[in-house]
């Protein structure tokens, strides 16, 4: 495994030292955060220089991290585009638990790995400490993070993965299909085709080959059930859906004009959708396009379709990179306020903050009127907002650049109110980590006014990768078993057990 040299300016060490000088005055207003026990979390970075980076950030009680360098892969000949993590396998007595890491990129090529599901052991971290000392920030290498192989199923660039379970790995690509590949032996189990679009008001701007049209898949979504899937494609402006249990097309539903104009996707606009997720309990889900969100109920509506509910941003001046879904109450029924939709959107933007949105019908704001505009008789109305509780980062904890993808975790063993952890990666190269309490976000969400300027949660600490990031991925890792320590020998892949339950 190479390892890069790195001087002393690059040195992403702990929140002390990188935390910016207004900190102290933007968390004022944020809640006294819960005392957790000591958990870590493994991060996983894609970058434009092809480098496959992981690290680990130890969160002690106090809300201290300190970070250590785990892995460092030359992956890939060109660009990394995605990333996806698998659920760690099964807890078997005296073995070792592992999580697959499966990497995109333009070379066509997707590279699989073994990351170990559990922090290094005491006895590596005291052999590791000489090398430490040598390098401009710790090093805990671990055995068990090696490459299993590489799947050659597409002829385009890798433009989206997924683990919907142990057992299955799904990619698309812009070679307009969806693969499904079962982990245990790498063996393509189908390939779902996309329709090409006809190339009819294609932009003016796109960057399709001479005589070629936009193609490929952008991103797809599979529902909680597993049983039904959404796709997205270039140049079309539609959503496809899919009954994965046939592996048939279920259905087609447009973005009409007015839609698309809602969204600031205007007539020089591509009009496709960029990016979906589903929302924990499967209820909604919500499309990215390039300034703004739409979210559509799963209930059809009076006309029997499926239409958006609200919109996200109330403009489109800023652009929208990524999208999740996080449970404001952490999961936990108990918590003070809970409710049984409490699930909020966070949106990350071009300007460094994490929004917060609550999708839910009571919170719903209606448009802002436009007296010097008339409204055509037969216009459709405005779609009402979701309305903002607050956002995490920006200036007022010296973020300025763009957050170009992030992942939510929920903090294990958390005293009280549940915690959340939030790895966020920008193009500068910066990992920032934040932490942001369920019950402040609970509390957002009861208050009126200020929403917009509402800060949240608090920065634990920033590293430095010296690459552009393209796609972050993370997981809270778990504690190591009694009897089990780090050895050369790969643990065994998903078993049988796993893959016929997977299969019923």
């Amino acid at each position: 495994m190479a390892k890069r040299k790195r001087n002393d300016q690059a040195n992403g060490a702990k929140a002390t030292d990188t935390a910016p000088p207004k900190k102290s005055k933007s968390s004022a207003s944020a809640a006294t955060p819960s005392i957790s026990s000591p958990y870590t979390v493994q991060v996983v970075t894609g970058s434009y220089d092809r480098i496959l980076h992981g690290f680990t950030v130890a969160v002690g009680g106090d809300g201290s991290a300190d970070f250590a360098d785990t892995f460092l892969f030359n992956a890939h000949s060109s660009a990394i585009r995605c990333l996806a993590l698998s659920p760690a396998s099964k807890p078997e007595p005296g073995k070792a638990q592992k999580v697959m890491l499966a990497s995109g990129s333009s070379d066509e090529r997707i590279n699989v790995y073994n990351i170990s599901a559990h922090p290094t052991s005491a006895k590596k971290s005291k052999e590791d400490d000489a090398l430490s000392r040598i390098a401009p920030r710790r090093i805990l290498e671990n055995p068990k993070n090696r490459e299993v192989g590489t799947l050659l199923h597409h002829s385009s660039t890798i433009t989206k993965l997924a683990f919907p379970s142990k057992s299955k790995l799904m990619s698309a690509s812009e070679d307009s299909t969806i693969a499904v590949t079962r982990t245990r032996d790498m063996a393509l189990l189908s390939s779902l085709k996309a329709p090409i679009p006809k190339p009819y008001g294609r932009p003016s701007g796109d960057t399709a080959a001479l005589g070629a049209t936009p193609a490929g898949v952008n991103d797809f979504a599979v529902h909680p059930t597993g049983k039904l899937m959404i796709s997205l494609s270039k140049g079309e402006k539609c959503m496809r859906l899919w009954n994965l249990t046939t592996g048939k097309k279920g259905g087609v539903l447009n973005f009409p004009r007015d839609m698309l104009q809602e969204v600031g996707e205007g007539r020089h606009s591509s009009g496709e959708g960029r990016a979906i997720t589903w929302s924990p309990a499967g209820d909604e889900f919500c499309v990215s396009f390039d300034r703004n969100v739409l979210v559509f109920p799963l209930a059809p509506g009076d006309d029997g379709g499926i239409q958006p509910k609200c919109k996200i941003m109330a403009d489109s001046r800023t652009k929208v990179h990524a999208i999740s879904y996080v449970a404001s109450s952490g999961g936990n029924a108990s918590t003070e306020g809970a409710e049984d939709d409490d699930s909020l959107l966070a949106v990350s933007t071009e300007d460094g903050r994490i929004l917060f949105f609550s999708t839910a019908e009571e919170d719903l704001v209606a448009p802002p009127s436009k007296p010097d505009s008339g409204t055509s008789k037969g216009a459709a109305p405005s779609l009402p907002l979701a309305r903002c509780i607050g956002h995490v980062g920006g200036k007022e904890m010296g973020v300025t650049g763009r957050i170009k993808d992030f992942t939510i975790l929920k903090a294990p063993n958390t005293s009280g109110s549940a915690e959340f952890l939030i790895a966020a990666g920008s193009s500068d190269g910066k990992v920032r980590v934040f932490s942001v309490t369920a019950a402040e976000l609970l509390k957002a969400k009861k208050q009126d006014g200020g929403e917009a300027t509402r800060q949240l949660g608090r920065l634990l600490g920033t590293y430095e990768t010296q690459n552009r990031i393209t796609c972050l991925e993370a997981f809270v890792m778990i504690p190591r078993p009694e009897g089990v320590e780090d050895s050369e020998d790969e643990s065994e892949d998903v078993s049988e057990e796993e893959e016929e339950e997977e299969e019923e």
